[in-house]
C-alpha cells in the first residue's frame, strides 16, 4: 500500500487542500500521520488516483448513483448528525463533549430537534430482557400503531416517545421514573458500569446515514408506523457488517487467549479476514466515539495486549467495536451487552431519521441498472 504526500496528493487531483480535507473525513480518502513528523499526515494513493480518475471526464448519472452508496457522495440531505474532521456531531453539537453529561434521554431530546421524551408511565411489563423482546414488542405494535403520514411533527414525537421506551421496556426493565442508563446497569446489577453505560448510549445514538438509518428512512418514507421503521432499523443492526461487529472481536480475543494477541492477528489477516476491531473508514484518525469511552474504564489485560499489538501491526486505531467488547468485559456485563447498547441507543436515531423523512414528503425509491439476460422483445414487431 502506497502513500502520497498533501503536495503530491492536491497534484493529482488538482484541488484545494480544503477539498483533500473534506475528502478525507467523508470517508473517500484513507489517511494516516507520517511516521517522519506526526504534524503531517500521509494519503493512500489508490484512494487519490481513484478520485483523480473520476474528475478527469464527466461520469455517467448511473456511475455516480451506484457510487454514491459505497461510501461515496451523500445521497439525501440531513439535519440530525454529521462527521467532520474526524468529530462526530448531533445537531452541530461535538458529541464527544455532550456525551461528558448528557443522557440517552436528553440525546433524544437533541436528535428528535424537540421536547425530551417522556416515559409511558408504568413499569416494564416483558419479564424477559433480550433482542427477541424487542423485535416482539415492536412487531406487536406495527399492527397497532397509525401510519406515519398526515400526521404532525409534535404527534410523531409523543408516538416516538413511547416507541423508544417499548424498545427500552424491553432491553434495560425498570422504573419509568429512573434514566435508561441507571435502568440498564440495574438490571445487569452492575452500578459502577453505569457512567461508562450512559456515555456509550450519548456515543451510539446516531452515525449520519449508516446502514440501519438508511433502512429505517426508507420503511418511514413509505408512510409506515414509527415502530416499522425501528423495526426495520433493529433488523439491520444484526448484521455481523454493522452492530454485530462485536462479535468479531470477541472471536479475536479468544484467538489471542490461546495463540496470543500477535499470533491471532496474523493468522486472522493471513486467512483473508478483516479485523473488525480496528479502523473506520469515515475515522482516519481513530473513531471517536471509541477514544472518548477509553480513558473511563481500565481497559482488561487481553484487550490491551490486542490493542497494542493490533494498532502496530494493521497500522489503524481501536474503534468502537472493540471498546464496547473491552467494556462487557471490563464490567463482567453479559456478553450481548455490545448490541444490547448499540440496539437502545440507535433506536434514538432511527426515529429521528424517520421523523426527518417523513416530514420531507419523499418517498425513497432508487432505480436498479439492469445486468439480467436481454428481455425477450416480440419478433412480430
Amino acid at each position: 500500500m502506497s502513500w502520497l504526500t498533501a503536495e503530491e496528493a492536491l497534484r493529482a487531483l488538482k484541488t484545494k487542500p480544503q477539498t483533500l480535507y473534506a475528502n478525507v473525513s467523508r470517508g473517500r480518502i484513507r489517511a494516516k500521520a507520517d511516521p517522519a513528523d506526526p504534524r503531517r499526515s500521509l494519503y493512500q494513493a489508490a484512494d487519490v488516483q481513484r478520485l483523480a480518475e473520476r474528475h478527469a471526464g464527466r461520469r455517467k448519472t448511473e456511475t455516480v448513483a451506484a457510487e454514491a452508496i459505497r461510501w461515496g457522495d451523500p445521497v439525501l440531505s440531513s439535519a440530525i448528525s454529521t462527521i467532520i474532521g474526524g468529530r462526530l456531531f448531533y445537531r452541530g453539537k461535538d458529541t464527544a463533549v455532550f456525551a461528558e453529561v448528557a443522557t440517552l434521554e436528553q440525546t433524544a431530546a437533541l436528535l428528535w430537534n424537540g421536547a425530551e421524551p417522556l416515559s409511558p408511565g408504568s413499569e416494564t411489563r416483558h419479564a424477559s430482557r433480550s433482542l427477541q423482546a424487542a423485535f416482539l414488542a415492536l412487531a406487536g405494535r406495527v399492527t397497532s400503531d397509525l401510519p406515519s403520514l398526515g400526521r404532525s411533527q409534535a404527534a410523531l414525537r409523543r408516538e416516538a416517545s413511547r416507541v423508544l421506551y417499548t424498545v427500552a421496556d424491553a432491553l434495560a426493565p425498570g422504573p419509568s421514573d429512573v434514566p435508561l442508563h441507571l435502568r440498564l446497569a440495574a438490571s445487569w446489577q452492575r452500578p459502577d458500569a453505569a457512567d461508562c453505560l450512559r456515555r456509550a448510549l450519548v456515543l451510539l445514538a446516531d452515525h449520519e446515514l449508516n446502514a440501519s438509518a438508511f433502512a429505517a428512512r426508507v420503511t418511514a418514507s413509505a408512510g409506515a408506523a414509527l415502530s416499522a421503521a425501528v423495526l426495520s432499523g433493529l433488523a439491520t443492526l444484526t448484521g455481523p457488517l454493522h452492530g454485530g461487529a462485536w462479535q468479531g472481536v470477541d472471536a479475536l480475543i479468544e484467538n489471542a487467549s490461546t495463540l496470543g494477541a500477535a499470533q491471532a492477528i496474523r493468522r486472522t489477516l493471513a486467512q483473508g479476514n478483516r479485523l473488525s476491531a480496528f479502523g473506520h473508514p469515515l475515522y482516519p484518525d481513530g473513531d471517536i466515539r471509541a477514544l472518548a469511552l477509553l480513558s473511563h474504564f481500565p481497559l482488561p489485560p487481553q484487550f490491551d495486549e490486542l490493542r497494542r499489538v493490533g494498532e502496530e501491526v494493521v497500522g489503524e486505531k481501536v474503534n468502537v467495536d472493540f471498546v464496547l467488547a473491552a467494556m462487557a468485559a471490563a464490567f463482567d456485563l453479559p456478553r450481548e451487552a455490545p448490541i444490547i447498547l448499540f440496539s437502545l441507543a440507535r433506536s434514538a436515531g432511527w426515529l429521528a431519521h424517520a421523523m426527518e423523512q417523513i416530514d420531507s414528503g419523499e418517498l425513497i425509491r432508487p432505480r436498479a441498472r439492469y445486468t439480467g439476460p436481454t428481455p425477450e422483445t416480440d419478433s412480430r414487431a
